[in-house]
């Protein structure tokens, strides 16, 4: 699942140096999330970093983008480009 910002930010910049995959950025009127670099912070932390530092509470899961916890590991691989430890096992043999 990517988060999204609504519209009740208050363009506090605290977000954006938070995220590890450089997923928000400003928009038109306020802060905005790319749904494709979005991890929900899978493989960096344990919960999503713009979150906890958001005083308004305004970014939860953004309903037209549902992935499981699988899919956010598999676009943590593809942003960070580490390699699963399964997969790298089985290529050493």
């Amino acid at each position: 699942m990517a988060l999204m910002i609504t519209d009740e930010c208050i363009n506090c910049d605290v977000c954006e140096p938070e995220c590890p995959n450089q997923a928000i950025y400003m928009g038109a009127e306020i802060y905005e999330i790319d749904h494709n670099k979005c991890t929900e912070c899978v493989g960096h932390f344990d919960e999503p970093q713009c979150v906890q530092v958001c005083p308004v509470a305004c970014i939860p899961i953004n309903p037209q983008h549902v992935e499981t916890r699988e899919t956010l590991w598999q676009k943590y691989y593809r942003l960070t480009g580490v390699v699963p430890v399964a997969v790298a096992s089985t290529a050493s043999k």
